[in-house]
C-alpha cells in the first residue's frame, strides 16, 4: 500500500511539472482522472481516521489495565516493538523451563525416598503379566505404570519427557492406584501400595506450595506477555495508519495543486458545446441523470440535486463542473448505447423528474440564444 502511494506521488509530480513519459498530457481527460483520485483519497482518509480512532481507544484501555505494575510509566512512554516482545517471551520461557527443571529435581528426591522403601520392590518394573498369568490384567488396568518407566520419562532428552512436575506426580499416583485396583484390599501388594501412596502424598504436600507459586507466576507472566504483545501489535497498526494518513495527505496536496493547474489551462466551453451537453443530459437514464446532478451539487452547495423540479443554468456553472459533466455524459451515453439492444429504447423509462429537468434545460437553451 505504501509503495503504491509512493509511486502515485512520483507520477503526479512528473505530470505536474510537465515531465510525463509521453511528453504530452491530455489536459481535459486528465482533469477528470485527478478529480476521481481526489474523491478516492477523501474516502481513504476517512477510513484511516476511523482506524486511528479505534486503535487510540484500544491503547487507552490497555494502558489503564497495566496500571498498578511497576513498569507502567515506562510502557506509557514507550511501547516495545513486536520483535522485542517476542524476544522477551523467549527469555521468559527459558527461565520458566529452568525453574520447572529445578522443581523436578526436588521431586526426584521424593521419588528416591519412596523407591528406596522396603515395600517398593513390586512397583519398580512393569508388571510381568504373562509370567504371573494375569490374563485379565489389561481388562482391568487401562494404563499400566511403574517406577522404571517414570525414571526413563524424567531422563528423556528427545523432547518426549515430562514437561510439568504434575505429570510426574500423576504417574506416581497411577502406579499405586493400579496396584490397589487390581489386587484385593487384604493382599500384601494392595496394602504396600496404599501405605506408599500415603507417604508420597505427605511428601508431595511439602513441595506443593512451591509448585503452586511457580504456576501462579507463570500464569501472570503469560497474561502480562500476551497483553504487552497485543499492545505492541495495536501500536504498530496505529503507526501504520498514521503513516498512511501522512502519505494520503501528501497525495491530496499534490493532486489539489495539480487540479488547480489543470483548471487554469482548461479552455472555456463554447455555447455550442454547452448546447450539446444539455442535449446529452436529456438523454441520460434516470440513474445517470441523478449522478450528473450530484456532480453539479459538488461545486454548488446551494444546488438542490434531489429537488422535485431542477433548473440548471449552464452559463452559471464553473468550467470545472461543465467539463466534468461533459465527460460523464459521454461515458454514460456510450454505456447506454451498448445496452440499447436489451433496453429496446423504451421512452417510458424516464420518470417525471427527468421530464421536468429536460424542461429546465430547454429554458436554459432559450436563455443562451437570447444572450448570443
Amino acid at each position: 500500500m505504501m509503495e503504491t502511494f509512493g509511486a502515485l506521488i512520483s507520477e503526479v509530480r512528473n505530470v505536474a511539472t510537465g515531465n510525463s513519459n509521453d511528453g504530452t498530457v491530455e489536459m481535459e481527460g486528465f482533469k477528470q482522472r485527478v478529480d476521481e483520485i481526489i474523491s478516492k483519497v477523501d474516502k481513504l482518509e476517512q477510513k484511516v481516521h476511523d482506524v486511528e480512532n479505534f486503535y487510540s481507544s484500544v491503547n487507552k484501555k490497555q494502558t489503564n489495565m497495566l496500571k498498578g505494575n511497576s513498569t507502567t510509566k515506562d510502557k506509557e512512554k514507550h511501547v516495545p516493538s513486536i520483535k522485542k516482545q517476542q524476544q522477551d517471551a523467549s527469555r521468559r520461557e527459558v527461565a520458566a523451563l529452568k525453574r520447572m527443571q529445578d522443581l523436578m529435581r526436588q521431586f526426584g528426591t521424593i521419588l528416591r525416598q519412596i523407591t528406596q522403601h522396603k515395600w517398593a520392590w513390586p512397583f519398580m518394573q512393569p508388571v510381568d503379566v504373562e509370567g504371573l498369568g494375569l490374563h485379565d490384567y489389561y481388562e482391568v488396568i487401562d494404563k499400566p505404570m511403574d517406577f522404571s518407566t517414570i525414571k526413563n520419562q524424567m531422563e528423556a532428552k528427545d523432547g518426549t519427557g515430562y514437561k510439568h512436575i504434575r505429570e510426574i506426580c500423576a504417574d506416581v499416583r497411577l502406579v499405586f492406584k493400579n496396584a490397589m485396583k487390581y489386587n484385593d484390599e487384604k493382599s500384601d501388594v494392595h496394602v504396600m501400595a496404599k501405605t506408599l501412596l500415603a507417604k508420597f502424598e505427605e511428601k508431595w504436600l511439602q513441595l506443593l506450595p512451591k509448585v503452586t507459586e511457580e504456576e501462579t507466576r507463570r500464569e501472570e507472566e503469560e497474561a502480562e506477555a500476551q497483553l504487552a504483545l497485543q499492545v505492541a501489535q495495536e501500536a504498530a497498526q496505529a503507526k501504520m495508519a498514521r503513516d498512511l494518513s501522512n502519505e494520503l495527505y501528501e497525495v491530496d496536496v499534490i493532486l489539489e495543486e495539480l487540479r488547480e493547474r489543470v483548471l487554469k489551462r482548461c479552455r472555456k466551453m463554447s455555447t455550442e458545446e454547452k448546447r450539446k451537453l444539455g442535449d446529452g443530459l436529456t438523454r441520460l437514464s434516470p440513474d445517470d441523470l441523478s449522478k450528473a446532478l450530484e456532480i453539479v451539487a459538488q461545486s454548488n452547495p446551494s444546488f438542490q440535486a434531489n429537488a422535485e423540479e431542477v433548473d440548471l443554468d449552464m452559463d452559471a456553472q464553473s468550467e470545472s463542473t461543465l467539463w466534468r459533466l461533459k465527460y460523464f455524459v459521454k461515458e454514460a451515453l456510450e454505456v447506454q448505447g451498448k445496452n440499447s439492444g436489451s433496453m429496446g429504447g423504451n421512452e417510458n423509462q424516464n420518470n417525471k423528474r427527468k421530464r421536468e429537468f429536460c424542461d429546465a434545460i430547454a429554458k436554459t437553451k432559450k436563455k443562451t440564444k437570447k444572450t448570443t
